[in-house]
């Protein structure tokens, strides 16, 4: 059994064939090159000056591998530049919000609790779990997007938030509802607002972008996670709720969380490795199936397992460096997640040392709010996505688990 994506409605095979309808009659609102990225920034008037530091080899390595490697169709290339477009623009306008502001630019963080992990091992319900919490600040997809929106609002307020993006989104891929569920009203996690520089994890789960994520795989990203505290400081200006944080993309770059979060409480969800690779790809396969028109499921699996890895080993080294005593770092399996809610609840707010919550209140309100397989169910077998359960075990033996 090999895996397919499901077959497009009506609804979004019209939404398909406009967007090619407008490449072929607006060809220069597609084209994947850093000079009409750059030429319809400026027409903003968005000043190139204030961008985040590196953002021009991001950008060319971002669009070049989307332009030769994505397999993009119309609505894939269109979201590319919407993604080139929208990351740079918030690294200028953040950069414009401090030098205007600069009393209250470097805004003090309580060490936030940080949420990391493999691809489908619980950080999601963690962090929304935790997100329920009115002391804690999970940010919201427009926050994310654009904090200097936010930043003089009052606190828990902000621009009205607008579902048009992620209704298109349900619409080209009704599988995204129980894959991810997402919304304007739904925390998300922290790449949606990162590589302002254009370096950034979170653009390889959506795309096929391999020469990208191996350009990544070199790149130091102190400066990228400096650019995103610059970024958490706008919103905690007028706001002193402990940020809860959460990317699987964290889970390589703890020593950056290290050095610009010092006391974090950084969690770790540990799953079956199998099941973790197997579900991260057919995540992935999903994504990529609402921009390409051409998804090999092999191909996401071979490039899932080799990402994981990477990750992981450099999370493992990690623990073995002298900047792990920066922060407090929480191991926690996903069965004890699963099973035992209440007692991983304890333990993160004792490290957090905050009151704990009625715990079985707390928990029954969020699962009421947002009840488990609502929107259908995740179906994936590891060998969709040629996985060889034996060989990927004794691959990942370096974990002990």
């Amino acid at each position: 059994m090999t895996w397919r994506p499901s077959a497009r409605t009506a609804a979004a095979l019209a939404i398909y064939e406009a967007a090619e309808q407008d490449r072929t009659s607006r060809p220069e609102r597609y084209l994947l090159e850093p000079g009409a990225i750059v030429d319809r920034l400026a027409a903003r008037g968005i000043d190139e000056r204030r961008f985040a530091k590196g953002w021009r080899a991001g950008l060319e390595m971002f669009l070049q591998s989307a332009k030769e490697e994505g397999r993009l169709n119309a609505v894939g290339a269109r979201t590319a530049v919407q993604s080139a477009l929208g990351r740079l623009t918030a690294g200028a306008k953040i950069a414009q919000w401090r030098e205007e502001n600069p009393a209250r630019a470097d805004a003090p963080l309580a060490p936030p609790i940080v949420i990391v992990g493999g691809w489908r091992t619980g950080t999601t319900f963690l962090f929304r779990l935790l997100g329920s919490d009115p002391r804690l600040h999970a940010q919201l997809p427009a926050e994310l997007a654009a904090p200097w929106l936010f930043a003089d609002s009052a606190p828990h307020a902000g621009p009205e938030l607008s579902a048009a993006g992620s209704q298109m989104l349900h619409t080209l891929n009704p599988d995204m509802a129980f894959v991810h569920p997402s919304g304007p009203t739904l925390p998300e996690e922290c790449v949606l607002g990162m590589g302002t520089d254009m370096r950034n994890w979170g653009f390889t789960s959506f795309m096929r972008l391999p020469s990208y994520a191996t350009w990544l795989a070199d790149q130091d990203f102190g400066d990228s996670y400096a650019r995103y505290r610059e970024a958490l400081q706008l919103l905690a200006s007028n706001d002193d709720r402990r940020f809860v944080l959460k990317a699987p993309a964290h889970t390589p770059e703890l020593r950056h969380i290290a050095r610009e979060f010092p006391g974090a409480i950084v969690i770790q969800i540990h799953r079956d490795i199998v099941t973790t690779i197997a579900s991260g790809a057919s995540l992935f396969a999903v994504y990529q199936s609402t921009y390409s028109d051409n998804v090999d499921a092999v191909d996401v699996g071979r490039r899932q397992a080799d990402q994981t890895e990477l990750w992981f080993r450099r999370a493992a080294e990690f623990r073995g460096s002298a900047e792990r005593n920066a922060v407090t770092l929480i191991d926690v399996d996903y069965r004890e997640l699963v099973d035992d809610t209440p007692r991983v609840l304890e333990k993160i707010y004792s490290a957090v040392d905050m009151p704990v919550p009625a715990l079985e209140e707390f928990i029954a309100d969020y699962h009421a709010a947002h009840p488990r397989d609502a929107h259908g169910t995740h179906r994936y077998q590891p060998e969709d996505f040629g996985i060889d359960v034996g060989e990927l075990r004794e691959r990942f033996a370096f974990l002990g688990r």
